[in-house]
């Protein structure tokens, strides 16, 4: 996939509750990683249950990302009307390297685009509107 555009929805610490709603109502299962099992936190941490990273494919074209916002990972918190991250994902390095680039002028880089445990190359942006992006190039 060269790059692909999909919402990526931020709770606090009901992603998998929303998802298996949201799974229920369009007819698939919710997938889940939690912050203890991708050794994000210690498997004793308090939200070392919560959901570092789930996904709802529905189809090829629609899909959605979900997230439990925990203590330490944003400066607000779960903030309600501002849980939507517009994320692009693919493997075409070039194109999402440039989108990173554009978005980011006058607005503020959260995450530098740096390779991640999980192998990709991820970046975390909030635009001049507001408009949180997140890129992931996808590793080999």
């Amino acid at each position: 996939m060269p790059a692909a555009l999909h919402p990526y929805l931020n709770f606090p610490g009901t992603s998998r509750e929303a998802f298996e709603f949201y799974g229920q109502a369009l007819g698939t299962a919710p997938q889940f990683v939690t912050f203890g099992e991708a050794g994000a936190v210690p498997a004793d941490h308090p939200e070392a249950d919560k959901v570092m990273h789930g996904s709802l494919e529905v189809t090829d074209l629609i899909r959605l990302y979900t997230a439990d916002v925990i203590e330490g990972m944003s400066p607000e918190g779960h903030v309600q009307g501002n849980n939507v991250t517009l994320s692009l994902m693919g493997d075409d390095e070039s194109v999402l390297r440039s989108a990173f680039e554009k978005l980011s002028e006058g607005g503020t880089i959260v995450m530098p685009l740096e390779k991640q445990m999980w192998g990709d190359v991820y970046g975390s942006i909030t635009d001049r509107f507001g408009i949180v992006w997140q890129v992931n190039i996808s590793g080999a």
